[in-house]
C-alpha cells in the first residue's frame, strides 16, 4: 500500500508541469504579451521615477521629498485600489458612466482570460499604470503646502469618481466612446482630467507664502532634465502600448510620438529664445512634456505630418499656458499642472478631430462622420471633462479639508514639508 502510495505521489508530481503548461493562456499571442509587459513596465517607470524626479527638481529643495513621497505613496494606494474595484469599475459592463463590480477583487480573471490577444492580467496591470500616474500629476500643482494626509484622502475620493467614469466613458463603451470621442492613449481621461483637479485644487489651497514676492526657481535642473527624459522614455509604453498589440498601429504611435515631442521641443525654445533672449534647459524639458501631452490622443490616428503639427502648436501653447495664461486665471498651480497638461491636452485632443481626415493623412473617420462633427465630439468630451473632474475634485479636497485640513500652518510651510511632515532632509545643511 505504502508503495502504491508512492508511485502515486511521483505520478503526480511528474505531471506538475504539465498541468501547470496546461493552464498557461495558450490562445494569447506571445508577442503580443511581451509587448504590453513592456509597455506596463514602461509607465510604471514614467511614475516612479519619471514624475518624482520632474516635479521634485521643480521644488524648493525643501519639499523635494515631499513630492518624492507623495507620488510613490499614491502611487501604492492607486495600485491597492485599482486591484480591489477599481479596475471592474472602469472596465466591467454597467451604464454609461460606470462599469460593475463583476471584477472586484480580480473576481473572474484567470490565467485564461484574455483581453483582445494578450492576458487580461497584463491588461490590468497596463491600465493600473495609468491610473497611477494621472494621480501623480495633480500633487504637482497643489505642491509645497498641501497636508499629506490630505492628499490621501483626496486620492482615494477623486480616483474613485473622477477617474474611473472618465475612464469607463471614453474607453469602455461609456457615454463618449458611444459617442464617437477619440483618445487613443488618455487626453481625457489622465491629462485633462488631472490638470482640471490640480487648477482646482491650486485654488482651494490658495498660493503659497512669498508667492508673486519672492523667487520661486527650481532648485535641481539636472533633477527636471531627468525626469523629463525618463517621461520621454516611458512615454512610447503609454503611447504604443495604447495599441493593445505589437501591430502597425502601435508602430505609427510610435513614430507620432517621436516627431511630435521633436515638434514642440523645438517651438517652445524657438520662441522662448525670442521673446527672452535666451534658449533654457527648462523649456526645452518642458516642451517635450508638452508635446507629449499633445500627441496622446491622437498618436493612433494621425498621420506623421499631422503629428508633427499638432507638435509644434503643443510646444507654442505649453509655453503660453505657462506663462501668460497662468497670469490670467492669477493661481499658484506650482508645477504648471494645468498650462501644460490641461492646455495641450485640450489642443490634442480638438487637433484629433482634425489630423484623423484621411485627406490630411490620418487612418480616417468612421462611417458617415464628418471633420465638423468629429471636432464637436472632441470638444464635447473636453467640457465633460473638466466639468466632472473639477466637481469631484472641489468635493474631495472639501472633504479631506473637514477631515483633516487641506494647508500645512506658516511656519511649517516656511520651514518646508520635508522635515515638517517626514522628518527629514533632502541634502545636508
Amino acid at each position: 500500500m505504502k508503495k502504491l502510495l508512492s508511485m502515486i505521489g511521483l505520478a503526480a508530481v511528474a505531471m506538475l508541469p504539465t498541468l501547470a503548461m496546461a493552464a498557461d493562456p495558450v490562445a494569447a499571442n506571445e508577442a503580443d504579451n511581451a509587448f504590453m509587459m513592456i509597455c506596463t513596465a514602461l509607465v510604471l517607470f514614467m511614475t516612479v521615477p519619471g514624475v518624482a524626479l520632474f516635479y521634485g527638481g521643480l521644488l524648493r529643495s525643501k519639499n523635494v521629498l515631499s513630492m518624492m513621497t507623495q507620488v510613490i505613496v499614491t502611487f501604492a494606494l492607486v495600485c491597492v485600489l485599482w486591484m480591489l474595484y477599481g479596475y471592474s469599475v472602469a472596465f466591467s459592463e454597467g451604464n454609461a458612466f460606470f462599469g460593475g463590480f463583476s471584477n472586484a477583487l480580480m473576481k473572474g480573471i484567470t490565467l485564461t482570460s484574455l483581453s483582445g490577444t494578450f492576458s487580461q492580467l497584463i491588461q490590468v496591470a497596463f491600465q493600473c499604470s495609468f491610473a497611477c500616474i494621472t494621480i501623480a500629476l495633480i500633487v504637482g500643482g497643489i505642491a509645497e503646502r498641501v497636508r499629506f494626509s490630505a492628499v490621501l484622502i483626496f486620492t482615494v475620493i477623486w480616483f474613485s469618481f473622477s477617474y474611473l467614469p472618465m475612464a469607463h466613458m471614453v474607453w469602455a463603451g461609456g457615454l463618449l466612446a458611444t459617442d464617437g470621442a477619440l483618445d487613443f492613449a488618455g487626453g481625457t481621461v489622465v491629462h485633462i482630467n488631472a490638470a482640471s483637479a490640480g487648477l482646482v485644487g491650486a485654488y482651494m489651497l490658495g498660493k503659497r507664502v512669498g508667492f508673486g514676492k519672492e523667487a520661486f526657481k527650481p532648485h535641481n535642473l539636472p533633477m527636471v532634465f531627468t525626469g523629463a527624459a525618463i517621461l520621454y522614455v516611458g512615454w512610447f509604453g503609454f503611447n504604443a502600448g495604447s495599441a493593445s498589440a505589437a501591430n502597425s498601429i502601435a508602430a505609427l504611435a510610435f513614430l507620432n510620438t517621436v516627431m511630435a515631442t521633436a515638434g514642440a521641443i523645438l517651438s517652445w525654445v524657438l520662441v522662448e529664445w525670442m521673446v527672452r533672449g535666451k534658449p533654457s534647459l527648462l523649456g526645452a524639458s518642458s516642451g517635450a512634456i508638452a508635446g507629449l501631452v499633445a500627441i496622446t490622443p491622437a498618436c493612433g490616428s494621425v498621420g506623421v505630418g499631422g503629428a508633427l503639427i499638432i507638435g509644434l502648436i503643443g510646444g507654442v501653447t505649453g509655453l503660453w499656458g505657462v506663462v501668460t495664461l497662468k497670469k490670467w486665471l492669477r493661481v499658484d498651480d506650482t508645477c504648471d499642472v494645468f498650462g501644460v497638461h490641461g492646455v495641450c491636452g485640450i489642443v490634442g485632443c480638438i487637433l484629433t478631430g482634425v489630423f484623423t481626415s484621411s485627406s490630411l493623412g490620418g487612418v480616417g473617420y468612421a462611417t458617415g462622420v464628418t471633420m465638423g462633427h468629429q471636432v464637436w465630439v472632441q470638444i464635447f468630451s473636453i467640457i465633460v471633462c473638466l466639468v466632472w473632474s473639477s466637481v469631484v475634485a472641489f468635493i474631495a479636497f472639501k472633504i479631506a479639508d473637514l477631515v483633516v485640513g487641506l494647508r500645512v500652518p506658516e511656519d511649517q510651510e516656511r520651514e518646508g514639508l520635508d522635515v515638517n511632515s517626514h522628518g527629514e532632509n533632502a541634502y545636508n545643511q
